[in-house]
């Protein structure tokens, strides 16, 4: 029976007529929360008499718990985290569709949202035509609770509300005496912003909207509106290609926007004994030649000839093209396979000029090819370079009263910035519409913080008839406010950017709310105003037309003599233009091609290296250290550029990656690299520079020193030829090892070959992880996904170098020195008894092959690092998991030594809430990305890849729950939802008919190092390359 005694905490709660009491009795906290002084700089933080358990209880009721209930429209208050939302389930993921769009990267995600807060972002399968997601996609959720963001708006510096901001500058905007008012914008690809900044010039005299894409594609943006009327980029569908030729076209890379993977990777795995053929010629190792069956070493000014040669040789005209004898041998026998393909060929080019863009489209035009598509051409660059660098005169001159900066940051990233600035400087508005006060915020009078887009609203037309919706996953974590809404209150429009964007919406077939839960929907936004706003806009270009002829003749003309190297500009898989910059997660993304991280570096082929006296050296501790060069281009001089030793770098030719070098907005960690816009004259990715060797060394932080395999390709990366593959027994080019028994040789894979007591596989699900070497690209996408998911740590330059990077997945690559993997393996195979060992490190400088291979915790069947730990952390579970116990690892490391595959990691230093790995693990908002149903690992424990057991355990709890099986495809890791090539397979091996199964008995399966007896739950494909010449 329960107790009627009464319990009291004071006398005062005895006389129950206290006021105090009753006043207690309605407040949750007995002091209020002074959320004001909380939210200001740090120095009222740190005065602050706001405790830290008041902050988290601030956390709780507003950041943390605050999400929008999406398809009835935006929260506009906190929810109380102690009174829960209906639509919030404490341990439950919600999803939303939504669109990232921030001028470089366009894509249609999936974000996860825990407890109202964005952790995670996947991929919309619904939305798998617009292409594949990058790193710098996954990553993006992190930028969302970085620490440098704005946190309300400033006039000259002080922090002021949004009231006064906009009756400041409304009365500035309307009293600028005749000069012009000009939005400097990035591509938004957005048909209601092009409605809204049509509408606002209609408000406002003489207003000028700039495009300005920070890595211009002007000169085919130009080559298509004159060809086919409209300012776009084609699209291109590789996996309707039998001939792929490139001429400098980095598609696997951010070339024209990127997201061409998936296609490609469709193209690429043997299907009924056919695949793709790709020929790629270029001065820099990328992505793209990496991949390729036959590379060819072109420098910048031999691709402009080589454009013309080929659109001469596909129209069957003269066979004379100007070029080496090498490379008109080449040239030629790709022309013969372009036109024996038909409409099934396509040829691409990333030269940089007008002219080869259109010879490049006229080429395709006369295959007929099905491959390139001009219908529903891709709307995410729309810059101008001509139009930026006329506002750059005119501001000069005096002439522009109000600039209006969003999404670009100029400063940094233009090649002129000395004539920007000066020009600036004559403006007397100047607003920064950004996210932090970077390099242009510093310079400007106005700060307009905008959000995140994880924060925001919107629509995105990442290709012609495909609309895609941006909707807030969270309520804004600071006082910002979207360019989109400015404008509107500017305009005197009272809408929210919500309601406006919502009535824009025409489409008849589906309703809103269907379009907010898919993401995208095939359709079209009212949009008449800007139809005609874009109409004239156009009309008053400058571009003249370019004609066929005038191209041709353009091109014939053009000289390509001069001395110094041709310099190729380019963006790394990691950093892209530079816009996440402060991002630590993609800071320490391992560059795919030289596995360095933390740094750019100027790429020069062993030829130039030897003639300049630079070097690469290798440190006793296996360290990775290269010299200094200082870079010289038309008198503007970079310095201290430390040079990367590329094997497969054209000789004549060096390459620097884009978007290092930032100063401001940005950590102090963070501050690496250089910046290479310096030397981006005129928008143009190639250059003629001089470069002369400096004093000094400079420290890498690359995770893979070794190049070659030591003729060991059978045991790691195999590999063979389309015609091998179709034509000879699949024991000839995927052979299973094979032991002695009872004196008789068997297979490695049968059960006498055993000596271990093998688990009962067979109750229940059973993982395994299928990797298609043809399909996989390098992309990294998965690495980024694998940190997300498991909270795995960021430990920093110094800590990579000294190879203790904490990447559970990483992707190995690998060169040979000969034409293929098989050659080089025969060679080192059949070296005389005495010769040196050495040989077998040697590796090709000149043109390698190359190969990735993703590696993670292979999850042995018989792990011996389960047998060698003393304090039993590791065990195996029934499902065909290596599982850790973290709190039973003592740190001995034992299993890191016992791992033939080295996939193991050890916490070295406590990563979180350590002010020596002052990353985003380290501060209060950094760490609202964590996943809570990952741990996070203290110092001194072992940890790798888990096979995403919280995600394997979910799926087959929610099916439980729903009392039915798990079907097949649901599933899935980090990993393998983030591959959209398709490369990274996931399931349960004892679900008859499943994709897993199908995968595990296809012929091309085969197990990393499978003659030691491990028996891994991951197996791989043979990569199979199409040798064929013409």
């Amino acid at each position: 029976m329960s107790s009627n005694k009464k319990y009291w905490k004071s006398v005062e709660e005895l006389n129950e007529n206290s006021s105090i009491v009753e006043a207690l009795k309605q407040n949750e906290f007995a002091q209020e929360i002074p959320m004001d002084e909380f939210l200001g700089d740090k120095n009222s933080l740190d005065a602050s008499s706001t405790t830290r358990r008041d902050f988290l209880k601030y956390v709780g009721f507003s950041t943390a718990a605050a999400t929008l209930a999406a398809c009835e429209g935006p929260v506009v208050k906190s929810i109380p985290y102690v009174v829960a939302p209906d639509r919030i389930t404490v341990g439950k993921a919600e999803y939303y569709a939504s669109t990232m769009a921030d001028g470089f990267d366009f894509a249609s995600v999936l974000v996860k949202t825990r407890e109202g807060r964005p952790i995670k972002i996947e991929n919309n399968k619904m939305a798998s035509a617009l292409g594949g997601n990058n790193a710098r996609v996954h990553a993006s959720v992190l930028s969302m609770y970085d620490t440098k963001r704005l946190q309300g708006p400033k006039i000259d510096g002080k922090d002021v509300s949004w009231e006064e901001l906009d009756e400041n500058l409304g009365s500035k905007l309307k009293s600028l005496g005749g000069k012009s008012i000009v939005l400097l914008t990035q591509t938004f690809a957005s048909p209601s912003t092009s409605k809204l900044i049509a509408e606002f010039s209609g408000a406002y005299p003489n207003v000028k909207h700039v495009t300005y894409d920070t890595v211009s594609e002007s000169a085919t943006l130009d080559a298509f509106q004159s060809k086919y009327g409209t300012r776009a980029l084609p699209d291109y569908d590789f996996s309707k290609a039998e001939v792929i030729v490139s001429f400098g076209a980095d598609f696997l890379g951010d070339w024209q926007g990127g997201g061409f993977g998936p296609s490609y990777s469709k193209s690429r795995v043997p299907q009924n004994g056919k695949m793709s053929r790709h020929i790629q010629f270029e001065a820099n190792m990328t992505l793209s030649g990496a991949n390729a069956d036959k590379r060819v070493l072109m420098t910048p000014s031999e691709q402009k000839k080589a454009v013309l040669a080929m659109q001469n040789l596909v129209a069957g005209g003269s066979s004379n093209t100007g070029l080496s004898p090498e490379l008109d041998k080449a040239v030629k026998a790709a022309a013969t396979q372009l036109r024996n393909a038909g409409s099934k060929g396509v040829f691409i080019t990333g030269v940089q000029d007008a002219n080869a863009q259109l010879v490049a489209f006229s080429i395709n035009e006369s295959l007929g090819s099905v491959v390139m598509d001009t219908q529903y051409p891709k709307m995410t660059r729309q810059g101008d370079a001509k139009a930026v660098q006329q506002l750059v005169r005119d501001m000069n001159a005096g002439s522009v009263g109000a600039i209006l900066v969003m999404g670009v940051n100029p400063v940094y990233s233009m090649p002129n910035v000395a004539e920007f600035k000066s020009g600036l400087e004559k403006v007397d508005v100047r607003v920064s519409f950004n996210m932090k006060e970077d390099e242009t915020g510093l310079l400007c009078n106005y700060l307009a913080p905008t959000p995140h887009y994880l924060e925001s609203w919107g629509d995105v037309e990442i290709k012609k008839g495909q609309i895609c919706l941006t909707q807030p996953t969270i309520r804004p974590l600071f006082s910002t406010r979207q360019f989109q809404d400015s404008l509107l209150t500017w305009t005197g429009n009272t809408q929210t950017y919500y309601d406006y964007l919502k009535s824009n919406w025409s489409n008849s077939f589906t309703s809103w709310n269907q379009a907010l839960h898919d993401g995208i929907v095939s359709g079209s936004i009212n949009t008449e105003a800007a139809d005609e706003y874009t109409a004239e806009m156009s009309s008053h270009s400058e571009h003249g037309a370019i004609t066929m002829a005038s191209a041709l003749a353009a091109l014939a003309q053009e000289d390509n003599t001069g001395s110094g190297f041709d310099l190729t500009l380019y963006t790394s898989t990691g950093l892209g233009d530079g816009q996440q910059a402060n991002n630590p997660w993609l800071q320490e993304f391992p560059d795919p091609i030289t596995r360095t991280s933390w740094d750019n570096f100027l790429t020069m082929s062993k030829t130039d290296a030897d003639k300049l006296g630079v070097e690469n050296e290798i440190t006793s501790k296996g360290e990775l250290n290269g010299s200094y060069v200082t870079i010289t281009l038309d008198g503007v001089k970079l310095e201290n550029v430390p040079v990367y030793i590329q094997p497969g770098q054209a000789p004549g030719s060096v390459g620097l990656a884009l978007g290092y070098g930032k100063t401001a907005a940005v950590q102090d960690e963070m501050k690496v690299g250089v910046n290479a816009y310096s030397l981006y004259k005129d928008f143009s990715a190639t250059q003629k520079v001089e470069i002369t060797k400096t004093s000094g060394w400079h420290e890498f932080a690359c995770v893979q020193m070794q190049n070659t395999m030591a003729g060991r390709a059978d045991d790691i990366i195999r590999e063979t030829t389309l015609e091998i593959f179709n034509t000879k027994d699949v024991h000839a080019w995927n052979p299973v090892g094979e032991v002695d028994y009872n004196h008789s040789e068997i297979e490695v894979r049968d059960k006498n070959a055993d000596i271990w007591e093998s688990f009962d596989d067979t109750v229940g699900p059973h993982f395994n992880l299928s990797i298609d070497l043809n399909a996989c690209t390098g992309c990294g996408a998965c690495v980024i996904a694998c940190h997300v998911e498991n909270n795995v740590p960021v430990v920093g330059k110094q800590e990579v170098r000294n190879f203790r990077d904490m990447h559970w997945l990483r992707i190995d690559r690998y060169y040979s020195s000969e034409d293929t993997f098989v050659e080089e393996t025969k060679t080192l195979e059949e070296l005389p008894a005495f010769d040196s060992y050495a040989v077998v490190e040697v590796q090709s400088y000149d043109n390698p092959e190359v190969a990735f291979q993703p590696v993670m915790c292979q999850h042995c069947n018989h792990a011996p690092c389960e047998t060698v730990c003393p304090v039993a952390a590791i065990g195996h579970g029934r499902q065909g998991q290596n599982q850790m116990t973290y709190n039973r690892c003592v740190g001995t490391r034992y299993c890191a030594n016992n791992c033939p595959y080295k996939v193991r990691r050890f916490n070295w230093f406590l990563y979180s809430e350590n002010d020596e790995f002052d990353y985003n693990m380290n501060n209060d908002l950094g760490r609202m990305v964590l996943n809570p149903d990952v741990t996070v690992r203290s110092r001194g424990v072992m940890e790798k890849c888990s096979f995403c057991i919280q995600m394997t355990q979910k799926t087959i709890l929610d099916a439980k729950r729903e009392g039915r099986t798990v079907k097949d495809g649901e599933f899935t890791t980090a990993c393998s939802d983030a591959c959209d090539n398709g490369a990274i397979k996931f399931g349960d091996v004892n679900m008859p008919d499943s994709e897993i199964v199908e995968l595990k008995n296809d012929k091309r399966k085969y197990y990393l190092l499978e003659d030691i007896g491990v028996k891994p739950n991951v197996f791989y494909h043979v990569k199979v390359k199409n040798t064929a010449e013409a």
